[in-house]
């Protein structure tokens, strides 16, 4: 029987793999425990678990909906944190038509970035009839930007990560460089896909001295691996971005967005056609005038009429209820008919004062911190 010397003492063959073994063993439950104790003190690790089971389900939901062969298995863990805000196309439920006022943005949209991606293959040899890498959208806040993004992934089809920029900041070094690796590999996976990232500016700003360099590493990787969606010419992924404040976007990816639309406020024709959208499901008074609102809203974005009419809406039910208390009904429910549960024009005319003053309160508290910051 052949010995073996270690450390001065003589093993026997059989002695020496057992040896081996318990050193194996305990290496594997060295190297276990350390990873269960990081996973412990990592405060993210629940979150990390919920996003895998979120992505696999999205996954799934994509094949069968989209007929898509996909395995989540050859999916990261990196792939699947990101892709636990895919959106799955059927999911959107905002398309061209819920959108009123916009026409020629929308026209612009569907020639310059539909029409590309849905006839791909009609010039296979035209090198400059494809879909911009880029798209950005940029105006005052309430818009329709966002709708605007989300209208364009359902119309072509394309699925739509709705990519949340604090799901790349990670407190381990180098992590946030492959998450950020991994949003631009999973949409090649799943292309024609859409990276939306609302307020860009708040993740790709002009890069400064002050910047953390992680955060510059981030960036830099970021911009490196979108180059590289210029250069394949047969990749149909698409980033698109919105912003209130697109001069304090880094000139780099304003290079990079070469696709740009202004969605300002809209005018009096505009908010007519919004207003029309808004009210068409609802019951409204035969006094309720549109254009004379239309003329009233001067300055008022599509949010800001959408939560008018709500308002509105609000209003109308709260008189129904005092004339319920006033009529001693008690806890009652009152009878509603089709005439006094319809929005009337006094209705509107009170919401638009409310919503106006508002605004006016908010400019003058925004006036008062710019003279104090000078």
């Amino acid at each position: 029987m052949d010995n073996f010397g270690l450390g001065g003492v003589e093993f026997s063959r059989g002695q020496m793999f057992q040896v081996l073994i318990r050193l194996s063993v305990a290496s594997l439950v060295t190297y276990y425990s350390v990873k269960w104790m990081m996973n412990q003190l990592d405060p993210t690790s629940k979150a990390k678990k919920k996003a895998k089971i979120l992505a696999e389900e999205q996954l799934k939901r994509l094949a069968e909906k989209d007929g898509f062969k996909l395995n989540p298995q050859e999916f990261n863990d990196y792939e699947l944190m990101i892709a636990s805000h895919l959106v799955v196309p059927a999911d959107i439920t905002v398309s061209w038509s819920d959108i009123a006022g916009l026409d020629t943005v929308i026209q612009e949209l569907r020639e310059s970035v539909v029409l590309p991606v849905q006839h791909k293959d009609l010039f296979k040899r035209s090198k400059l009839w494809q879909a911009p890498k880029g798209v950005l959208l940029h105006g005052p806040p309430g818009c329709g930007k966002t709708l605007i993004a989300k209208a364009t992934a359902k119309e072509a089809g394309m699925r739509f990560i709705n990519l949340d920029v604090a799901l790349l900041t990670d407190k381990w070094y180098g992590e946030s460089q492959k998450l950020t690796s991994a949003v631009f590999s999973l949409a090649a996976k799943i292309e024609p896909c859409i990276i939306f990232i609302d307020e860009i500016d708040s993740f790709l700003r002009s890069r400064n001295m002050n910047d953390h360099e992680a955060t510059a590493m981030m960036k830099t990787q970021f911009m490196m691996l979108w180059d590289g969606l210029s250069t394949n010419n047969q990749s149909t992924v698409i980033v698109m971005g919105a912003t209130n404040r697109p001069q304090d976007l880094d000139k780099a990816i304003v290079r990079r967005m070469p696709a740009q639309f202004h969605i300002g406020l809209p005018s009096e024709t505009q908010r007519s056609d919004i207003l029309k959208l808004i009210l068409h499901t609802e019951e409204i008074s035969q006094d309720v005038d549109l254009n004379r609102l239309s003329k009233l809203t001067n300055g008022f974005s599509g949010s800001d009429l959408r939560e008018m009419c709500r308002n509105a809406s609000v209003f109308r039910m709260r008189q129904l209820i005092e004339t319920r208390d006033r009529s001693g009904s008690g806890s009652g429910v009152p009878v509603l008919s089709s005439t006094n549960v319809n929005i009337t024009m006094d209705d509107l005319l009170s919401s638009h004062l409310k919503i106006k003053e508002s605004k006016m309160h908010t400019g003058s508290l925004f006036l008062e911190n710019r003279i104090e910051l000078d």
